[in-house]
C-alpha cells in the first residue's frame, strides 16, 4: 500500500469541507445577498418616515435645493365672504372675519350681496379652491334684507327648478351664519336657514355647521350676537386650518350617517371617500335635512347606520332600544332646560343683563345716561332751548310742562316693536316680556335725577342760558317715561310711579299699545298716552313690526283698557306721509273705542337715513297736510274738536269737548292740585279715586289752534325775534 495514501482521510473534517467548498460559497452568497437586502428595506422605510415628519416643500428644499410648486397641491386658495345687512351688522362682522381669514395667509374677499351675480359669482366656485362664507340677516317677516333679496330669489328659484339639477354647485364649499332675533319665534334665522338649504340642494358642500347670532340676549347661545359670531368665526378658522392640511373630516371620529371612513387613513384617501359620499345622486330633500341639523363634514363619536342602510334582523332590537334610549335621553334634557328656564325666571342672578357692552358702547355714542342695566336717560332739545328762552316742546304748549324742568327717561330700553320712525334706528333690545335682571326703582329714579341734573350742569356760563332757568333746571318737576322702549314692561313700574309722585314729580307714561294687562294694572299716572301708528291691522304691522302674533288684538285690547282710566288719556297718532293717512274713518272707530281724552297728531319726524328703515322726507307730511287731516278727522268724532296747535313740532291737539267750558279750553294742567290728589289716593289705599277734569287748567290764549303765536310763548325770546323781524320786513 501506497503510504501516501495515508495521508488522504476522507473521513477528516478539513478533506469534507474542501469537497463541499461550492455549497459553502452559496451559502455565504446568500446570506450577503439577504444583508443586502433588510439594509436596503430599512433604509426606505427611515426615507418615509422623515418625508411625513417634513412638509413636503422643506423636503423639496433639501433634496432638489428648491420648492417644487409644480408638485405641491392647494386645498384652499382663499375665502369669500358674502354679506346682506340692514343695519350694518353683518357688514362689519364681514370685516372681522376677513381679518380673521388674512391673519391665516388667505386672500379674503368680501362681497356685498346687492353686487353678486349668482349665476357668475356662484358658478366660478365649483371650479376653484375657494371656501364661501355667506353672512345673511334676516329682516321684517322673514324676508332677507334689500341688499340679499335678489340673490335669495335666484338661490330659492334655482334649487326648486328641476333644470339645474342636485349637481349645479357640486364642488363648491360653503359656510353659512345667519343673524336674527329669537324674539320673532315665527321665522328666526328664516333666512340663513333657506340660503343653508338651498346653496345645499344645488350640490354644494357644507364645511361647517350653520351659526346662528341672536340679538336677544337672553336667549343668545353665548349671550349677545357678537359673541355667537365670534363663536361661530373660530370654528370657521379652525375648520380652514384643517382644510389647508387637506384634511376634509375632522380627525378622531366618525362622520354621521356612514358617510366616510375612519381617519386612519391619508388625506388623500378622506378627500376621495368624501366626495364619494358627498356626491352620491341619491341626495334627497327628503331623505335627510342636513340644514337643520349638524354639518355633513362634522362627525360623532359613533357611526351609526344611515336611513337607506340594511339592518340584520338579529341587529333590530338594538338599533330600537338605541333610538328609545336617545328619546328619553332627549327628554330628560328638555325637562331639565325647561326646570331650569322656570327657576331662573325666580332667580334674578341668573338673569343676563339687557344691555350688552355693544349696546352700551353704541347708545353712549348717542348721548344717553345709561342707568343700571336697563335703564337710561337724556337731555331733550327742548330742555337746552328753553334754558336759553327759546321756547319749550309741544307738551309746554299744550298741557304747560315747563321743559327745562322735565326729564326724559325709561326704565326700559326694551320694546315690543321696531316701528320704521323709530328715532333711536332700533338700537334698542327687543323682547315680549321681562327677561332681563331688574335693577331696583329706588336707583333708577335716585340716578335718573343726579344724571339729569349733571347734563344742566353743564349749561352753567353758557352764553344766552338764563339764570333763572339754570336754577329751575335743577329742580325736576316732569318726569316723561318716553325717551326710547316700552317702560310699562318694567315690572316695578307701579313703585317707580309711586317714587316718583312721593317727590312731587308729574308722570307722563308712552305705552306702544301690546300690553293690556299691564294698562289695566297701571297706577294712575298724570297722563297715559297710547301710541295709535296705524288703524288697520295690515298698516299696523306694516308700521310697527310687533313682535306678538297677536297684535292686532293686544292692540284693540289696549284702548279698550284706557277707556277703563279715570285720569287723563291721549292717543298719539305719528302721520308717515303715502302709509297711514288714508284711513280716517277707521281712525274714528278706534276713537270710539277707547274714548281718549286728547288726541295728539303729530307730522313723522325725519330723523336721518336708517338701514333699518326705509323712510325718507317724502314720508313726512307738511304742516298744511296735517291740519287738513285733522279738520277731516275730527268731522268724522262729534265729541272732539280741535284744540291747539305747536307749528314747530307740525303737532295738533284734538280734545274732547268736557274740557271746553264756557267756550275756553282746559287743557293744561294743575300741577299741584295732581299731587294733592295722588296722595289722597295712595293714603286711602286706592279708594279715593279723581278723574281728569280734577286737576285740568285753563289754556293761554296764545296756545290755542288758530291764534297768531302759532304756539310760541310770547315770553320767549325765539317768538320775538319772529315778530321784530316781521316788523323790520314790514317798514
Amino acid at each position: 500500500m501506497d503510504p501516501s495514501l495515508d495521508t488522504w482521510d476522507f473521513s477528516s473534517p478539513l478533506v469534507s469541507l474542501w469537497i463541499n467548498r461550492f455549497y459553502i460559497y452559496l451559502g455565504f452568497a446568500f446570506g450577503i445577498s439577504l444583508w443586502i437586502c433588510v439594509q436596503v428595506v430599512l433604509k426606505k422605510q427611515d426615507k418615509n418616515s422623515q418625508e411625513k415628519s417634513v412638509p413636503k416643500a422643506t423636503w423639496d428644499l433639501m433634496t432638489n435645493g428648491s420648492v417644487s410648486h409644480q408638485k405641491r397641491e392647494v386645498f384652499v386658495s382663499g375665502v369669500k365672504i358674502f354679506y346682506g345687512s340692514q343695519t350694518g351688522t353683518a357688514e362689519r362682522f364681514a370685516a372681522v372675519l376677513a381679518e380673521a381669514v388674512t391673519s391665516l395667509g388667505l386672500p379674503a374677499t368680501i362681497i356685498n350681496l346687492k353686487d353678486c351675480e349668482p349665476d357668475d359669482h356662484l358658478v366660478e366656485e365649483v371650479t376653484n379652491r375657494n371656501v364661501c362664507a355667506f353672512l345673511v340677516a334676516t329682516y321684517t317677516d322673514g324676508q332677507p334684507t334689500e341688499s340679499a333679496g335678489w340673490f335669495c330669489k335666484w338661490l330659492e328659484e334655482a334649487a326648486n327648478d328641476f333644470r339645474f339639477g342636485r349637481t349645479y354647485l357640486k364642488g363648491m364649499r360653503y359656510a353659512v351664519f345667519g343673524l336674527g332675533n329669537s324674539a320673532y319665534t315665527s321665522h328666526f334665522n328664516k333666512v340663513g336657514k333657506n340660503v343653508d338649504k338651498w346653496l345645499w340642494l344645488l350640490g354644494a358642500r357644507r364645511v361647517l355647521t350653520r351659526g346662528e347670532g341672536d340679538c336677544d340676549v337672553v336667549k343668545s347661545k353665548h349671550g349677545s350676537i357678537e359673541a355667537d359670531f365670534s363663536a361661530w368665526k373660530t370654528k370657521l378658522i379652525s375648520r380652514l386650518q384643517e382644510l389647508r392640511r387637506g384634511e376634509k373630516k375632522p380627525s378622531g371620529s366618525n362622520c354621521k350617517k356612514g358617510k366616510c371612513e375612519s381617519g386612519q387613513h391619508g388625506s388623500e384617501g378622506r378627500e376621495q371617500g368624501s366626495r364619494s359620499a358627498e356626491e352620491s345622486p341619491h341626495r334627497d330633500a327628503e331623505e335627510e335635512e342636513p340644514w337643520e341639523s349638524s354639518s355633513e363634514e362634522e362627525c360623532g363619536a359613533e357611526d351609526p347606520r344611515g336611513l337607506n342602510s340594511v339592518v340584520d334582523v338579529e341587529d333590530l332590537g338594538g338599533v330600537v332600544g338605541r333610538v328609545k334610549k336617545e328619546e328619553k335621553e332627549k327628554e330628560q334634557q328638555e325637562e331639565k332646560s325647561s326646570l331650569f328656564r322656570s327657576t331662573g325666571k325666580n332667580e334674578d342672578s341668573e338673569r343676563r343683563a339687557m344691555i350688552t357692552p355693544a349696546l352700551r358702547e353704541a347708545l353712549t355714542k348717542q348721548g344717553y345716561q345709561l342707568i343700571g342695566s336697563h335703564s337710561g336717560v337724556k337731555l331733550c332739545r327742548w330742555t337746552k332751548s328753553m334754558l336759553r328762552g327759546r321756547g319749550g316742546c309741544y307738551k309746554h304748549t299744550f298741557y304747560g310742562i315747563e321743559s327745562h324742568r322735565c326729564v326724559e327717561t325709561t326704565p326700559s330700553l326694551a320694546c315690543a316693536n321696531k316701528c320704521v320712525f323709530c328715532w333711536r334706528h332700533h338700537t334698542n333690545p327687543v323682547g315680549t316680556e321681562w327677561r332681563w335682571k331688574m335693577d331696583q326703582p329706588e336707583m333708577i329714579l335716585k340716578e335718573a335725577i343726579a344724571n339729569h341734573q349733571n347734563m344742566i350742569k353743564q349749561f352753567k356760563g353758557v352764553p344766552g342760558v338764563r339764570a333763572e332757568r339754570f336754577e329751575e333746571g335743577m329742580k325736576v318737576k316732569h318726569c316723561a317715561l318716553s325717551l326710547v322702549g316700552e317702560p310699562i314692561m318694567y315690572p316695578e313700574i307701579n313703585r317707580f310711579l309711586e317714587l316718583l309722585h312721593q317727590c312731587k314729580i308729574s308722570s307722563f307714561l308712552v305705552t306702544n299699545a301690546q300690553f293690556p294687562e299691564e294698562i289695566r294694572n297701571l297706577k294712575p299716572v298724570t297722563q297715559l298716552y297710547v301710541s295709535v301708528d296705524a288703524s288697520t291691522k295690515d298698516s299696523l304691522k306694516k308700521i310697527d313690526r310687533p313682535l306678538f302674533k297677536d297684535f292686532w288684538q293686544r292692540f284693540l285690547n289696549s284702548l279698550k283698557a284706557l277707556a277703563e282710566k279715570r285720569q287723563r288719556t291721549v292717543y298719539r297718532l305719528t302721520l308717515v306721509k303715502a302709509w297711514n293717512v288714508d284711513e280716517l274713518q277707521a281712525y274714528a272707530e278706534l276713537v270710539s273705542l277707547g274714548n281718549p281724552d286728547f288726541i295728539e297728531v303729530k307730522g313723522v319726524t325725519y330723523c336721518g337715513e336708517s338701514s333699518a328703515s326705509s323712510l325718507t322726507m317724502a314720508n313726512v307730511p307738511w304742516h298744511e297736510e296735517v291740519v287738513r287731516f285733522v279738520r277731516e278727522l275730527v268731522d268724522l268724532i262729534p265729541d272732539y274738536d280741535i284744540a291747539c296747535e305747536h307749528e314747530h313740532s307740525n303737532c295738533l291737539l284734538i280734545a274732547h269737548k268736557k274740557f271746553k267750558i264756557d267756550r275756553e279750553w282746559w287743557t293744561w294742567i294743575d300741577y299741584n292740585r295732581f299731587q294733592e290728589l295722588i296722595q289722597e289716593y295712595e293714603n286711602s289705599d286706592g279708594s279715593k279715586t279723581f278723574s281728569a277734569k280734577d286737576y285740568m287748567a285753563k289754556t293761554p290764549r296764545w296756545a290755542l289752534f288758530g291764534a297768531h303765536e302759532r304756539g310760541f310763548d310770547p315770553k320767549d325770546t325765539r317768538y320775538q325775534r319772529k315778530n321784530r323781524s316781521k316788523d323790520i320786513s314790514g317798514c
